[in-house]
């Protein structure tokens, strides 16, 4: 196969090389007319849903709140891939979008599919989703905790964002 594409091409040459330029300035074309970023935005998009559910274990978190929210977020449309996080009292379930995925219209989405489940969780338990970020937003990376019980995790979290990173 290979000796007769090389016998067309040596009869064709005229051909093969109207061919090749066509080629050249179609990529030269594209070239010139291709987007170029200093710094692209590498995220893709994902919506964050962290849950506070104060006084359960990792396990019961797991069961009681992370599993019926993965559940209700499972059928969102451009859903890519579901992860999620069960810690003392917090659950933190990750939703990764298609790409060019618009993340307004996901968050809207995913808001719906949860209000349909905050009825059903545990007593006590706080749902939202953290603010839209990208990548090229975590230069400076602050961690805070409480040293005593009385601010919990969203209370710092509230903190964070509404008092500390308005700074």
């Amino acid at each position: 196969m290979l000796d007769s594409l090389i016998r067309f091409s040596l009869r064709h040459r005229p051909l093969i090389l109207a061919l090749a330029l066509l080629v050249l300035v179609f990529g030269f074309q594209t070239v010139r007319e291709l987007p170029v970023e200093v710094l692209p935005d590498m995220t893709k998009p994902t919506v964050t849903i962290l849950t506070e559910a104060p006084g359960l274990a990792p396990e019961e978190v797991e069961t009681l709140v992370t599993q019926p929210i993965e559940s209700a977020v499972q059928g969102v449309g451009g859903l890519d891939r579901l992860r999620s996080n069960s810690d003392v009292g917090l659950s933190l379930v990750f939703a990764e979008f298609d790409w060019g995925t618009d993340i307004y219209r996901a968050r809207q989405l995913v808001q719906e599919r949860t209000q349909a489940v905050v009825g059903s969780l545990p007593g006590g338990a706080r749902s939202g989703m953290t603010p839209v970020s990208s990548l090229m937003g975590e230069v400076l990376l602050v961690g805070l905790r409480s040293t005593d019980a009385e601010m919990s995790p969203m209370d710092l979290r509230t903190l964070a964002d509404w008092t500390i990173r308005r700074r």
